[in-house]
């Protein structure tokens, strides 16, 4: 079997490239010309230069393959409005259409989370939570969402496609957040106090297997959640404090505090240094916990990680 892989030259699609290649498939890396390829160095993969914006380049290094994997991403910037949207949400849409004129079997896109809104309690929720937010007080959550609305769209047309959704993502070659990942934020004592809510961790091991799992076993138009533990940001700071060694914080701010800071806070963030996007200081408080059911109930995957490899996995290749 011959796989392409977009976003190749990322944490999750390199990863993804080393676990093809080591189940014996051929693996065709999709990268821009401008990408850097660091993270493939030493892997027995066939190089396509192209770009998600020019559709014969997404069809030229489609043929021949069985299998897409769309993990091409983009995650944005206050500088860059259009950009997200241009990269998740025109570059899904580039890529289902090349992939249905190409004749691949099956498409497994990478989504996030993020697509399913935000919750509203502290109580996990599952597949079926839908958009829920404002917009433009999350543009990545809400582009994540519009591009799994393309791929139901090629689901209709007769594209063979399952959507996977990873939570937090942790663990070695995360190389577009090697000055921003909460690790080195709490490493470098950039975080000196946690906030109230939580979120949902897992390895990128377990994410690179749930995404063999979906090619095996995913059905057709469905999305599955891709997570680990469902942890307060404190147990999560903590936890990552213990690892770097680096004192813990004791003091955990209200999210209300913090909420109403998103707007005068997003006006300077061009000249602020912050350890986080302005636009998330809105979602301060919120639980991001998830369940993981429909996965290992439909896939047979399970995380097989603990939060605390993650963070040291991460952390070791961050050293």
């Amino acid at each position: 079997m011959t796989a392409l892989v977009t976003g190749s030259s990322g944490f999750i699609g390199s990863n993804l490239c080393r676990a093809l290649l080591a189940a014996g498939q051929q693996v065709r890396a999709f990268h821009r010309a401008s990408s850097n390829l660091r993270l493939l160095e030493g892997l027995a993969v066939e190089y396509a230069a192209g770009d998600l914006s020019q559709p014969d380049s997404l069809l030229a290094a489609m043929e021949g393959c069985e299998v897409v994997f769309h993990c091409a991403a983009s995650m944005g910037g206050h500088d860059q409005p259009g950009k997200q949207y241009a990269v998740t949400v025109e570059g899904t849409r580039a890529v289902l259409n090349a992939a249905r004129k190409a004749g691949v079997r099956r498409v497994i896109h990478t989504s996030s989370v993020a697509a399913l809104g935000v919750p509203a309690h502290a109580i996990p929720i599952n597949e079926n939570h839908t958009w829920n937010y404002r917009p433009d007080y999350y543009p990545y959550g809400y582009a994540k969402y519009l591009a799994e609305l393309e791929v139901q769209k090629a689901v209709a047309q007769g594209l063979d496609v399952v959507i996977v959704n990873p939570t937090l993502v942790f663990g070695p070659g995360d190389i577009y957040r090697q000055t921003n990942s909460l690790i080195q934020l709490v490493a470098k004592r950039r975080l000196s106090v946690a906030v109230e809510g939580g979120v949902n961790v897992v390895h990128v091991q377990d994410v690179v297997d749930g995404h063999l799992a979906a090619l095996e076993h995913g059905r057709c138009g469905e999305r599955y959640i891709l997570g680990g533990e469902n942890l307060t940001y404190l147990q999560l700071i903590n936890a990552t404090a213990e690892v770097t060694g680096v004192p813990a914080p004791n003091l955990v701010l209200p999210g209300w505090l913090l909420r109403p800071l998103a707007a005068p806070v997003h006006q300077l963030q061009a000249f602020l240094d912050l350890p986080m996007p302005a636009d998330l200081l809105r979602l301060a408080g919120r639980c991001f916990f998830y369940d993981l059911h429909k996965a290992a109930q439909e896939l047979g995957w399970q995380p097989r990680c603990s939060t605390r490899q993650a963070i040291q996995d991460a952390y070791n290749w961050f050293q």
